[in-house]
């Protein structure tokens, strides 16, 4: 059982009924950024990554600012903030997101307020579990402009649309950055280490 148990590539808790004053709390009160939490009107989900979880987003997360960098394309890491809306009794910690179309009404911000300011235009989400919560319904209505989404096998991006997600092959936040070269990359994320990883996506790129 424990050999099966150690495979789980992260485990989730969902709690029903949970407050908005309870669940600002629990986020408030928690040391770190895990569990990693989730809220939409009533319903609390709490994940905890484990290693393969975390090492598909932090490589995507590297592979996004190594591309920025050389594309010279500004942008502004937010990393797993808490992205939260009282008034649609809603918010998320996603496993990286960045500012890009939007980063100067935040960049000089050290705290950000959601209630006034946008939501980080490229949103990152390792989905390994199925989660008991529609994430892209919440993106929507937070109004995320990009999402990326893996689910241990492949990333797909979607664009948000109209007010709804639509399947893209290129960013539009990171324009020439395709699906199909993030997925390229990760198939070898076992091979070596990051460093050598990230020499050969900046070699590819450049």
């Amino acid at each position: 059982m424990s050999a099966l148990m150690s495979e789980v590539p992260e485990t989730r808790m969902v709690l029903q009924n949970v407050s908005w004053e309870t669940f600002v709390a629990l986020a408030d009160e928690r040391r770190g950024s895990v569990p990693r939490m989730t809220y939409n009107e009533g319903v609390l989900e709490m994940m905890s990554p484990k290693r393969k979880h975390e090492n598909i987003g932090r490589l995507i997360g590297r592979m996004i600012e190594v591309y920025s960098e050389i594309k010279g394309i500004e942008i502004l890491s937010v990393a797993s903030v808490t992205v939260k809306r009282s008034d649609l009794k809603k918010a998320y910690e996603a496993d990286e997101s960045y500012y890009v179309t939007n980063i100067d009404q935040v960049l000089v911000k050290e705290e950000l307020d959601f209630e006034v300011d946008p939501a980080p235009d490229l949103v990152i989400e390792v989905e390994l579990t199925s989660s008991a919560i529609d994430k892209l319904e919440l993106f929507s209505a937070m109004h995320v402009h990009e999402v990326w989404r893996h689910d241990g096998t492949s990333v797909q991006f979607y664009r948000w649309v109209d007010g709804s997600y639509e399947p893209i092959q290129t960013s539009i936040e990171l324009p020439g950055l395709d699906a199909a070269l993030i997925n390229r990359f990760l198939e070898q994320r076992l091979e070596a280490g990051e460093t050598t990883f990230i020499r050969a996506f900046r070699s590819e790129i450049q």
